[in-house]
């Protein structure tokens, strides 16, 4: 009986880690939560699944939030999509020099105007590999390629500022971040691995 409940824990333990671990390998919109009306800089987190580079990314803008301002990347051009009044909907940033490799991520910037509402926006993205395949990042929560959303919260906003000034510089909440180069899932093994281990100790102990 002991030893059913010891395996209960470690597969419910593995679930967590791997749903984590995919969770992180989506393309991703930070900040997850930020404030109405005010001027913040957003960073796309893009991972490469497979063993081929990526070449492409575009980000659909949701249709309450105006972008303006993009952050250049070496090794990357971008240009902005826009509808028949001039306004900008999309951004795409397209490789120069090879793109994103295999187990390797990238980080694009730019600076949006939220809504003066609550609620929540959906960062659609396309994913472009070298072989042309395409990954639309675009479904719900519970989908494999769900989209990126942020839920945007009352704050005090940018009231009186200057137009494309950001709030604050916006980074991944800590524990998602990773150095350059990296992979950016190794935390949240090491967590796994630390759990699994708790587990194992405090049923010997029982035992």
């Amino acid at each position: 009986m002991k030893m059913k409940k010891w395996m209960s824990s470690v597969l419910v333990a593995g679930a967590v880690l791997t749903l984590a671990t995919a969770a992180q390998a989506h393309v991703n919109v930070y900040p997850k939560e930020a404030t109405t009306g005010s001027y913040e800089k957003y960073t796309v987190r893009v991972p490469v699944e497979k063993d081929v580079n990526t070449t492409k990314v575009k980000l659909e803008f949701p249709s309450n939030v105006k972008v303006n301002s993009v952050q250049p990347i070496p090794g990357w051009t971008y240009e902005f999509e826009k509808d028949k009044d001039g306004v900008n909907t999309a951004l795409v940033w397209t490789a120069t020099e090879g793109g994103i490799k295999a187990h390797e991520f990238q980080e694009f910037t730019f600076v949006g105007a939220n809504p003066k509402e609550e609620g929540q926006l959906a960062w659609k993205a396309y994913q472009t590999y070298a072989n042309g395949e395409v990954v639309e990042w675009t479904g719900d929560k519970d989908s494999k390629t769900p989209a990126s959303v942020t839920t945007i919260k009352t704050g005090v906003g940018e009231a009186g500022h200057e137009h494309g000034q950001e709030q604050k510089p916006a980074t991944a909440p800590a524990g998602e971040a990773a150095s350059a180069g990296g992979n950016n899932t190794l935390p949240l093994v090491l967590s796994g691995l630390a759990l699994l281990i708790s587990i194992v100790g405090l049923f010997r102990k029982k035992a």
